[in-house]
């Protein structure tokens, strides 16, 4: 399908949507437990070798905790990658798995996909998905304060159109 094409879908409405974000939350959960577990494994082989200061404390877990420094690089590392998932698959498809599961799609308001920048831009206003709460109050235009801050827009596809062949863009 063309970005013409795409474009003609309708916006989602705010339940869809929410239904997505639950969906992509769970996901996003995984991808930050693995990100953590191996961001750990990571921590643990840096203390190992000595780059990681483990003074008289008997766990590692405990090296992390009392350090400010430590804690922020592991929660800043598994954050990343979860910033990464949203990213990767707005800008490759747009739709992560939540997404395609409830046949939406993220876009620019052209039908175009998304650049990685406008998915890095969408994430702070994302809040979370409280930004999506916008959509309650603007059953016009159907935009939450992201698509209003990066000029996209998440449409309800088709059936045929959700069906994959847009994945390889």
């Amino acid at each position: 399908m063309s970005s013409t094409e795409y474009s003609q879908f309708p916006r989602s409405g705010f339940v869809r949507r929410f239904a997505s974000w639950v969906y992509d939350l769970l996901l996003a959960i995984a991808v930050y437990m693995v990100a953590g577990a191996f961001g750990f494994g990571l921590f643990a082989l840096a203390a190992n070798t000595g780059l990681v200061i483990v003074n008289d404390q008997q766990h590692l877990i405990d090296v992390q905790q009392n350090s400010l420094l430590y804690s922020a690089l592991i929660y800043t590392w598994n954050l990343a990658w979860v910033a990464y998932f949203f990213v990767y698959f707005w800008a490759r498809s747009g739709q992560t798995l939540g997404m395609k599961a409830w046949r939406l799609r993220l876009q620019n308001q052209d039908g175009s996909l998304i650049s990685k920048t406008t998915g890095l831009k969408r994430l702070l206003p994302t809040a979370f998905g409280l930004g999506n709460l916008l959509v309650i109050f603007d059953r016009k235009n159907k935009l939450s304060l992201q698509d209003r801050l990066t000029s996209t827009e998440v449409v309800v596809l088709s059936l045929e159109a959700n069906k994959g062949k847009h994945w390889v863009n």
